[in-house]
């Protein structure tokens, strides 16, 4: 079986991303509409995330 990718700067990008959403919604604006609003955008950037790691296991770099 083929070993997954290192992680680098893209991943590091999406989990510093999602890290600094969450404290804006449950930290500066704790409204339970950004909350859902957060949360539909960490969804996205996870399929995108998830997506480009799979692509890139795949395929190679």
């Amino acid at each position: 079986m083929v070993e997954p990718p290192a992680l680098d700067r893209w991943d590091a990008t999406a989990a510093a991303s999602v890290a600094a959403l969450l404290v804006v919604a449950y930290v500066l604006v704790p409204d339970p509409t950004v909350q859902y609003g957060t949360w539909l955008v960490i969804f996205c950037i996870w399929m995108a995330w998830f997506v480009f790691f799979g692509a890139k296991w795949l395929y190679g770099p």
